[in-house]
């Protein structure tokens, strides 16, 4: 479902990886762990490994038999929002300006498609123009023209997760507009918050640690609710 959601279709990778997790722990307890649960422990995991925090991550999720494409969409902050439409989007969930800037700091890692950051590229003008120069090779302005291609959402240090993400924001070097417009230069409603990540790796572990544990905690179904799926592509 929201691998195929407008800002992720044709780009996310490493379902298999989950679906091995599942599959070995079903031949040993089956039917016992949600795939909601190993998503949460796998995306912990994955930024301990590459150097990021670690947090508490509760258990005992189940898995939803009506998720769908439509909700992802409806959820899922696009490429091209604002300012103040990510902050009503992060808000309606409970996050605030900080979460919401801390959560924005997981594109410390990955990747984006040429069609989700073409637009930044050659019509807006916060963009630091080398760097802007140095994507155009792979992403050609006319639309249809390397649409699937990708570039690193963090150019420093794409495989660490550390706090570059916000240096490279004070440099105009944030490769979506959802994330450029979180630092404006001109005292910005989150220019405050980026320059404490950007100069606090320590206070950004922390508030990104704190925010995920938030996001784990949105509205899980427990107990009866919904199922321990057997696959997790489909419901059972």
């Amino acid at each position: 479902m929201e691998q195929n959601a407008f800002p992720n279709v044709m780009s996310l990778r490493g379902f298999e990886v989950i679906d091995n997790i599942k599959a070995k722990l079903e031949t040993m307890c089956k039917q016992t762990v949600s795939c909601a649960d190993i998503l949460t422990v796998a995306a912990r995991d994955s930024v301990v490994a590459l150097g990021g925090p670690s947090w508490t991550v509760p258990l005992g999720r189940r898995d939803s038999t009506n998720a769908n494409e439509a909700a992802a969409n409806s959820d899922l902050p696009p490429p091209f929002f604002d300012l103040v439409n990510l902050t009503q989007s992060f808000g309606d969930k409970g996050f605030t300006v900080t979460d919401m800037v801390a959560l924005s700091g997981a594109h410390t890692i990955g990747q984006a498609q040429c069609q989700n950051f073409r637009d930044r590229l050659y019509n807006e003008t916060n963009i630091n123009s080398g760097f802007a120069t140095s994507l155009k090779a792979n992403c050609p302005q006319p639309t249809g023209s390397g649409d699937r291609n990708l570039a690193n959402l963090d150019v420093s240090t794409p495989y660490s997760f550390d706090n570059a993400y916000y240096s490279n924001l004070k440099s105009q070097k944030g490769l979506l507009h959802s994330d450029q417009v979180l630092f404006t230069g001109t005292g910005g409603g989150t220019d405050n918050t980026v320059n404490n990540f950007a100069s606090n790796p320590a206070a950004f572990s922390s508030a990104f640690a704190s925010a995920m544990v938030k996001m784990g905690n949105l509205s899980p179904l427990t107990g009866s609710q919904g199922q321990v799926r057997l696959s997790c592509s489909k419901v059972n």
